[in-house]
This record gives structure tokens, sequence and C-alpha cells, in this order.
């Protein structure tokens, strides 16, 4: 088990300031550039990219490659879903649409061995193929994976404190973009949805787990980490590679008008 993947989950715990993004292409290149550039974590974009099985495989052995705590962002909130991302080497899983204690007891179980019910194996890269004994392996999954929840939904605030509280759940990240969405918000910055944030922040800080938000800027940062986040998310590969191109193009172009 490399370093980056035992001391991520301990690290969020510890709500130490950690910086990561979502990769949305399914190739290994942009991790490894991503974890060169010295990103926290990686969010592998199960949900909302064109990731497969194989291609998450490749993509989490990119995140070890580099150094980086490679997270997923499973696709659906099911046990076998989370058991395939864990068992190739995932640090943890970003769970959508987290929005009843119920859920996040079931996803916590499907996260651990003792006190759950992951499937064993370990002859998986997450058991160093059969390398790691039986309950060297199970102590180290149990340590080293980290499960966050998104809260999203409007139906999650009603019981935050019962989400919270579940057994195994690490932290929560606030989606706020679906948040927008379901209220009809004119934007994540409307009042509803700042609402929703205040709810979810102190919630959490009642839990004392650890809270990640999507920023924009590092403005948007200061102001998250001043309510309480500690982990943040910024952007994407293709957001990243968007900028730079439309920066790089007008750049080149311009000199057409000099």
């Amino acid at each position: 088990m490399t370093t980056e993947r035992r001391n991520f989950r301990q690290r969020f715990l510890d709500r130490e300031h950690l910086v990561g993004t979502f990769v949305k292409t399914p190739a290994t290149h942009p991790i490894e550039i991503l974890g060169a550039v010295g990103f926290d974590f990686v969010v592998i974009d199960e949900e909302h990219a064109p990731w497969d099985r194989v291609a998450i495989d490749g993509g989490l052995l990119a995140a070890r490659a580099s150094g980086t705590a490679g997270l997923v962002r499973v696709a659906e909130p099911t046990a076998a879903k989370i058991l395939s991302v864990l068992d190739d080497g995932a640090t943890g899983v970003l769970v959508p649409h987290v929005s009843s204690p119920a859920k996040a007891r079931d996803i916590a179980a499907a996260c651990r061995y003792r006190g759950g019910r992951r499937g064993f194996s370990n002859t998986t890269r997450a058991g160093s193929f059969g390398a790691v004994g039986i309950w060297d392996h199970v102590q180290a999954g149990d340590e080293a994976v980290t499960f966050i929840a998104m809260i999203e939904d409007p139906e999650a605030l009603e019981d935050l404190d019962g989400i919270l509280g579940a057994e195994g759940l690490d932290g929560v990240f606030i989606g706020r973009g679906d948040l927008t969405v379901a209220f009809g918000a004119t934007g994540m910055d409307g009042p509803q949805v700042r609402d929703a944030c205040d709810r979810i922040f102190a919630a959490a800080k009642r839990a004392g787990k650890p809270v990640a938000v999507m920023v924009a800027s590092a403005e948007e940062a200061a102001r998250f980490r001043g309510m309480g986040a500690s982990a943040f998310i910024v952007a994407s590969d293709q957001g990243f590679m968007r900028q730079a191109a439309m920066k790089a193009y007008g750049d080149i172009a311009s000199v057409a008008n000099g």
C-alpha cells in the first residue's frame, strides 16, 4: 500500500488543507500530470464521464505512480460498484446522492470489512495481488479507505445529523450544483443554496466530520475555509485544458490584429 493512500484518510480526518480535481478524460496521462503538479488527490468521475472498469483500473494505477490519492466518484451507490473500485486500489469513494442515514450506513458497510459487508479478496491490487495476508489486508483496508458522502438533495437536509452521524462515514462533499438545480435557484450562491451550505457545515461541526467543496477561485476557497471546509476540488482536467486552450488561442490569434 503506497504512502499517499495510507495517509490520505488521516489527512482528511485531520482537516488538512487538501486540493484536488475531477478527472473526466478516461486516460492515465491527465492523472500523471496532475499528480506531478502536486495535487493531493484526484477524483475519477465515473458518474459524469465515460470511465469503465478497465479505464478506472488504469487511472488508479496512474494515481499511485504519480503520488496522488485516487478517489472515484462512483456512478451508482451500490456495494458491487464500490467493491470494484476499492479492489482496484481506490483510496476511497465519493458517493452521489446520499440522502438518508440508511443510505449512508449501507455505503459505509460496503466500504468496511470489520463491522461492514465489504466482499473479501486480497488477490487484487488493493491486496498487492495476494502478497498481503488476510487480516493484514482487512486492517489496512479499514484504516485507509475513505468514504465521502455527497449531500446534494433537499431531502438530505431533513436529517443531516443522522447522515453525518453514520458510523464509517468520514466526511461530506457539498454538491452545490445539484442543490441549485433542485431548488430552481438563480445560481450556486442563491439564498436557498447558501442556507443549505450553512446547515451542512453546522451539522458537520456537530458531528466532528470534515467538509469538502468545489470552488472556482482562491477567493471562494478562502470563504469556504472560513466556514469550515478543509478539502477543495477545483475544476477538472477538461476544464484546465479548455482554460489553457482559450488563453493560448486568444494570445496567438491576437497577433493578427497587432
